[in-house]
């Protein structure tokens, strides 16, 4: 069940980089819930721990697109395809930007999280902040969004005091690079500054790419899969040129889905993979028809049935939601 937060709590912030490159701690005062045990918890934010699809990542698709069309003088379709070629080549738009057109990290970020109404479009699932204050270990909010953003989205969705800090994509530099998710160098870097071994870490994503490249580096990976669509929004995808805008709905809708058709055929088969293993029920806990996982699966993480349709061998653990996730922790005793 989804609620949708007071339009009282409004107020996101601009976002800006640091021009010194140096990460910083962002520490939240009177961290809340239960920080005992050994396990630290990176958590992503959008999709991860509210449901960004609905709304924040087609308007973040409109934003990005209009930024790239000012910047090349261009028109929407124009722009949306160099946004596919810099997301194909860099992982990241702003990455492609920054590199070929030396836009400035902040003013692209900036333009791209301009939401004066971001409490009528944060939506997160009942009982979110009570799951997460009872999940046992420290918790760490690492996203690619900026901070402010990410700040008040938490404040939005009531889980601001949840996190003993928030690693922005201000904090992602590594040798005077920006180096967002899902860089291991950063990573890695980032819990060798907390005095973290890998193995104690569990990133929490719902991109199954990101998960995907920390797979061999020691930290455990959980894929959030509850707020994935068939056609993700946060995709750079080719719109339909201005002059056909009068195309019918379903015209137009068909012409998108064409084109996102074509782009996955072009791609390694887990983003395929990612595409069609979407709003997943909650897998079966019957132990006599649920399978062990490895004897190398670490113990600190639930075990569930393993189904490498549904779940790829570089991802610990699938789950639809923070709910489903703590309750597996309960069964296991972890």
């Amino acid at each position: 069940m989804f609620i949708r937060q007071p339009t009282q709590r409004r107020g996101v912030e601009r976002a800006r980089l640091h021009s010194s490159h140096r990460p910083r701690r962002h520490l939240v005062r009177g961290v809340a819930g239960n920080t005992s045990g050994d396990t630290v918890w990176l958590f992503d934010l959008d999709n991860t721990l509210h449901d960004a699809s609905h709304a924040i990542f087609p308007a973040i698709n409109r934003l990005m697109t209009a930024y790239v069309a000012r910047v090349l003088g261009c028109d929407d379709a124009t722009a949306s395809r160099v946004r596919v070629d810099y997301w194909q080549r860099y992982g990241a738009t702003l990455l492609g930007m920054v590199r070929h057109h030396q836009v400035d990290p902040a003013d692209f970020l900036r333009a791209a999280h301009d939401f004066p109404e971001l409490a009528d479009m944060v939506r997160v699932r009942r009982g979110l902040v009570a799951a997460l204050r009872q999940l046992p270990g420290r918790k760490i909010l690492v996203t690619n969004a900026p901070r402010n953003y990410a700040r008040s989205v938490m404040a939005i969705a009531g889980i601001d005091r949840c996190f003993e800090r928030v690693v922005a994509i201000e904090d992602m530099w590594v040798h005077g690079h920006l180096r967002p998710k899902p860089d291991r160098r950063m990573m890695l870097r980032l819990l060798a500054q907390i005095g973290v071994a890998p193995h104690r870490a569990v990133l929490v994503e719902d991109t199954l790419s990101h998960l995907k490249h920390y797979a061999g580096s020691g930290i455990r990976r959980a894929w959030v899969t509850g707020y994935l669509r068939t056609i993700a929004p946060s995709r750079p995808h080719v719109v339909v040129p201005a002059q056909d805008a009068s195309v019918p709905g379903a015209a137009r809708d068909a012409v998108t889905r064409s084109t996102l058709a074509a782009e996955d055929r072009q791609r390694v088969a887990h983003l395929a993979q990612e595409r069609s293993v979407t709003l997943v029920a909650a897998e079966s806990q019957d132990p006599t028809r649920a399978a062990t996982t490895p004897q190398s699966q670490p113990d600190h993480l639930p075990r569930m049935r393993a189904r490498v349709t549904n779940r790829p061998g570089y991802v610990d653990i699938k789950v639809q939601s923070m709910h489903q996730l703590l309750r597996r922790m309960w069964r296991t005793g972890s």
